[in-house]
């Protein structure tokens, strides 16, 4: 994706004053709620902002009908739960699950009457550390071209609006932070109920480094916001340790949202954790300063748009070949939950009579 824009001043590592510093919503799952591709009794399945069609990784012996369902997206049943090892029993892989859970619309909280994260996570119950992953169907595309989607989950053509914009499909409360720096302070606004389990957030930067930030312990009641603040984070500029780089070209810095981990410690209670979360918001510093220049080096050179759209590429290779097989699964799994009857209604046997003497 070509961008006019160009940067005025050197990126740094470690930028500017507070000033500079910004609130965003890293991924807000009031925003997750199904509102498209509805199944056949008309319940809408996938979430059309981040619908995805992985049929494009399919081979040549599946069917235009069959390519049809190959959609996914970020709609709240869609999330997944994967725990260690030593934690994952048939129990626990069967129950553990996440849903969207209607807040009351008389609740005194600003999203009342909106769908939030609700996750159930079976913990063994004996002693033994245990870990739960909350991660998302698919790892968020950072490079995904903003277009809309219509009612059967279908990308549209890009308009020139959309394009104006700049944004990616991701960006705006969807999992992806562009232009991020050093990061200040994260949020996570969850309901607690008395649960000694510890939260941590999972990040990836651009670098494609996944790191984690641990939030707190859950043992409390009721709504409140966790905020974890960087210990090493350097307020007065004088005492940063400043890096230059080349102005371009050079992708612009960010973050995205790969999961929650949920942790219980071995002399805490196991069984069931229940959780609700709201969403996760970042405090960071820009990496870059963006302005118009003299000449628009990127709609002459290009680079940026060609890494950016080679790594789009890599990014739908991972995701298509991955939803593909669970398409194959799925396709293979029993579809009925009892045996069909042997006797007619009057509990005679149907088999067969020898009247033979």
């Amino acid at each position: 994706m070509k961008r006019t824009f160009s940067i005025v001043a050197a990126a740094m590592l470690l930028v500017g004053v507070n000033a500079f510093a910004e609130e965003g919503i890293l991924i807000d799952f009031t925003q997750l709620q199904a509102d498209c591709c509805a199944d056949e009794n008309g319940n809408p399945q996938e979430n059309s902002r981040t619908v995805m069609d992985f049929s494009v990784s399919a081979g040549a012996t599946f069917t235009e009908d069959q390519k049809d369902l190959m959609k996914t997206s970020l709609a709240l049943p869609r999330w997944e739960v994967s725990l260690n090892s030593s934690a994952r029993t048939v129990k626990s892989l069967g129950l553990s699950t996440v849903v969207a859970a209607p807040v009351k619309a008389e609740a005194n909280v600003p999203f009342a009457g909106s769908d939030v994260m609700g996750v159930r996570v079976v913990f063994p119950e004996w002693n033994s550390n245990a870990h739960a992953y909350i991660r998302p169907p698919f790892e968020i595309p950072a490079y995904e071209p903003f277009t809309s989607a219509d009612e059967n989950g279908d990308r549209q053509e890009q308009t020139d609006e959309e394009k104006a914009s700049g944004k990616t499909l991701f960006e705006d409360g969807y999992g992806v932070l562009k232009n991020v720096g050093t990061i200040k302070s994260i949020a996570v606004t969850t309901m607690g109920m008395n649960y000694p389990e510890g939260l941590y957030v999972l990040l990836k930067d651009n670098d494609g480094v996944e790191r984690r930030y641990f939030m707190g312990y859950l043992d409390f009641d009721g709504w409140k916001t966790l905020v974890w603040n960087n210990p090493q984070y350097i307020t007065e500029i004088r005492n940063r340790e400043i890096r230059v780089y080349p102005i371009y070209p050079r992708g612009i810095p960010f973050v995205k949202f790969t999961g929650f981990q949920v942790t219980r410690d071995a002399n805490h209670i196991g069984g069931d954790y229940i959780g609700y979360f709201k969403d996760v918001k970042v405090i960071y510093d820009k990496a870059l300063l963006t302005s118009d220049r003299d000449i628009a080096d990127e709609d002459l050179w290009g680079i940026i748009g060609k890494k950016e759209a080679d790594r789009q590429a890599a990014e739908m290779a991972r995701f298509g070949n991955k939803q593909v097989n669970r398409f194959l699964e799925a396709a293979k799994q029993a579809k009925e939950d009892q045996f069909t009857s042997s006797l007619n209604e009057d509990g005679s046997s149907n088999a067969p009579t020898n009247d033979a003497k």
